[in-house]
């Protein structure tokens, strides 16, 4: 049996916490939140009210407000925090881990400060104490379906052949299928920048737009998210698979989607100060939209929707402005 401590109590955290007792091999599983009513509402109740309500956390789960205690003895560490924290959380736990801890990052998130992928940030963090192993997981996946049970198929990428292999074996079960990739720059790109994708097309429905925009939206955001990929490594195959297309369209079109609802909140008139705070929830996309926007630049990469929910965002335009903007650019060809 492994050890594999959780790291992140949010609604995808839990639902992970679930679906890993639910798989094949036996687990024993540490579940660790920051916030203390979290842990209280796991260990009393064995629901985490704040985050994920209406599932019950199964036996095999030990929730834990304790960070060093969640990954004593631990296997695996699975990753599950804002991109805003990784590092450093990461940096708090390397130090305590056993040698053979190998790291699976499942954050949709680029590190605001330095542009790095949340890989990057772990090899950075932990490269002082060992070289890890290190592996990622994304795909199309709401939390509230992963833990209801509903068949979901998702990518763990390593560069490490028999790692992707082992989190493969060790994760999935009967209603949580992984396939592995070595592609670990394009599924981590098509995890975060999807993000982006997924509020304009938000943006879109609260305008009132239908079906043709959505359509046209997703296919150009598909084609934005395979330049920056391929440019920073990726390949274009997997930008066509579950970590790219997959999961744009889940994004984009399900009404469980966080980065979606910020979308359709703004085109409907509201200010982003006050959709966010209206919520503990963690909308990726918000701060992966001004990274992404920075790395394009910086590559010399058109990313026009990019560019326009970076305005929408970050400089006040009008969110009608800048489905303008997209309509009357240059026209090209495909």
């Amino acid at each position: 049996m492994k050890k594999i401590a959780i790291i992140g109590a949010g609604s995808w955290g839990t639902a992970l916490s679930i679906a890993l007792a639910r798989s094949r091999a036996a687990h024993a599983i540490s579940l660790w939140a920051h916030e203390a009513e979290v842990v209280e509402s796991m260990r009393s109740r064995r629901v985490n009210d704040v985050f994920l309500p209406d599932f019950e956390l199964p036996a095999g789960i030990a929730p834990t407000g304790d960070l060093a205690e969640a990954v004593a003895d631990a296997d695996i560490v699975l990753g599950v925090m804002p991109s805003t924290h990784a590092r450093q959380l990461y940096s708090r736990i390397a130090k305590a881990l056993p040698e053979r801890a190998a790291f699976v990052s499942a954050t949709k998130g680029l590190e605001p400060e330095t542009l790095l992928r949340m890989s990057e940030v772990i090899r950075q963090v932990v490269a002082a104490e060992r070289a890890a192993r290190i592996a990622v997981l994304s795909g199309p996946s709401f939390a509230r379906e992963v833990a209801r049970g509903d068949p979901t198929a998702i990518v763990i990428a390593s560069k490490d052949a028999q790692l992707a292999s082992e989190i493969q074996e060790e994760f999935s079960g009967p209603t949580l299928r992984l396939y592995s990739n070595s592609d670990v720059a394009g599924v981590e790109l098509g995890g975060a920048v999807k993000n982006v994708i997924a509020i304009a097309a938000g943006v879109t429905e609260g305008l009132g737009f239908g079906h043709n925009t959505l359509a046209a939206l997703i296919t150009r955001g598909l084609a934005e998210m395979s330049r920056l990929a391929i440019a920073l490594g990726g390949r274009s195959e997997t930008m066509a698979g579950l970590a790219g297309m997959g999961d744009l369209v889940l994004t984009c079109t399900g009404a469980l989607s966080r980065n979606r609802g910020v979308g359709v909140e703004l085109g409907r008139g509201r200010k982003l100060d006050d959709i966010v705070g209206s919520t503990r929830m963690v909308a990726e996309g918000v701060s992966t939209t001004a990274v992404t926007r920075m790395l394009a630049r910086r590559l010399g990469i058109e990313m026009p929707i990019t560019e326009q929910m970076f305005a929408v965002l970050y400089e006040g335009r009008a969110p009608r402005d800048a489905i303008r903007e997209l309509m009357e650019r240059r026209l090209k060809g495909e």
